[in-house]
């Protein structure tokens, strides 16, 4: 196997797997600072929205052109806001987290959280797969936006059938088997679209992705950062999110 390809399923495979980070996070300590948690996802949401809109985006255009790139890009949202439509998924802090009392109510929406988010996982495993592949610098980029916004995915399983069964290992089991998908994403594009990989298709692919990683920042990433209460840690975090990205791209070019 090509190098470039093993540093493309490495590069998934910590972003995906990073859910066991949150995992042992939720099963430590129980209850996430809130703070921490507001701050993480609007940093999170601004390296997401600066590697789409600098580097991926402008990459579809010089590969495929404005209009392709542009129609690309809203295929990519639209897909995604499809998959989140009909496979719904939430972070713990949320309503639903807050408001069950029962421990059959709270085994079953972890259950249901890392189905959802095994799912969301899946494109975007194939998304740090590619971009590695035409540049391990923009790979490196979206796998660690990617990488920390999993950690509060793993929270979000974790700890409702922690607080649920009592047993870490069925907690750590359901945050790795949502997070695993991701890897698994990415073999599967190795092996049956790699072969049809061109320049052409990876202009669109790069469009799409960028498209894939605004809605997620857009509808999921900003608005849970502010439902913990603050008003502006999550637009400061944000900003601080899209400097560090512009300036990372700047270092690596």
């Amino acid at each position: 196997m090509e190098p470039q390809i093993l540093k493309a399923l490495l590069l998934t495979s910590i972003a995906g797997l990073s859910t066991t980070i949150g995992s042992l996070i939720g099963l430590i300590f129980r209850r996430e600072s809130s703070k921490f948690m507001s701050s993480v996802l609007g940093f999170t949401a601004g390296v997401m929205i600066g590697v789409s809109f600098f580097e991926l985006l402008p990459s579809g255009f010089a590969e495929i052109g404005f209009s392709k790139a542009s129609a690309a890009f809203l295929v990519g949202f639209i897909f995604i806001f499809l998959i989140d439509y009909f496979i719904p998924h939430e972070y713990i802090g949320q309503k639903e987290r807050i408001t069950d009392k029962t421990s059959k109510k709270l085994y079953r929406t972890g259950l249901f959280v890392a189905l959802g988010i095994g799912i969301h996982n899946f494109p975007e495993g194939m998304a740090t797969f590619y971009s590695s592949l035409v540049d391990i610098r923009i790979g490196i980029a979206i796998a660690l936006a990617i990488a920390i916004h999993n950690i509060p995915e793993g929270i979000a399983v974790s700890a409702p059938i922690y607080m649920s069964t009592g047993s870490r290992g069925k907690a750590f089991l359901f945050s790795f088997l949502s997070g695993v998908v991701e890897p698994i994403g990415a073999i599967l594009t190795a092996l049956i679209l790699l072969p049809f990989l061109n320049s052409q298709i990876l202009g669109y692919l790069l469009s799409g992705i960028a498209g894939l990683m605004v809605f997620i920042s857009i509808d999921e990433l900003l608005p849970v950062s502010k439902s913990y209460g603050y008003s502006h840690i999550p637009i400061v975090s944000f900003i601080v999110g899209m400097i560090v990205m512009i300036l990372s791209l700047i270092l690596l070019k």
